[in-house]
């Protein structure tokens, strides 16, 4: 029997910013429509951004690099972050 081991959430908080940064150093990420497209809910300051009327290079900018739900998510074990398509919410262990 293969037991089963949960990643402190503050981890899985450092592993996704890690690879979203690598990502966004590689090349230009997906456009916010594009990523609501391919089915993956987007935060509340996604939303806003991708109704806002700025340009199409804004809208595939890592906005989890200056959100606070960020810095919550890697610093605090079960931080306090409830938003709706917020990856650092999704990794807590409610």
């Amino acid at each position: 029997m293969r037991e089963k081991f949960k990643a402190p959430t503050r981890l899985k908080s450092k592993i996704y910013s890690a690879l979203i940064a690598r990502q966004s150093r590689d090349g230009s990420l997906l456009d916010l429509g594009a990523t609501k497209g391919s089915g993956r809910k987007l935060c509340v300051f996604e939303e806003l951004v991708q109704i806002a009327p700025v340009g199409e290079s804004v809208k595939s900018l890592n906005f989890c690099h200056v959100c606070h739900a960020r810095v919550l998510g890697e610093r605090i074990e079960n931080a306090p972050v409830f938003w709706p398509g917020c990856p650092y919410a999704q990794f807590q262990n409610r």
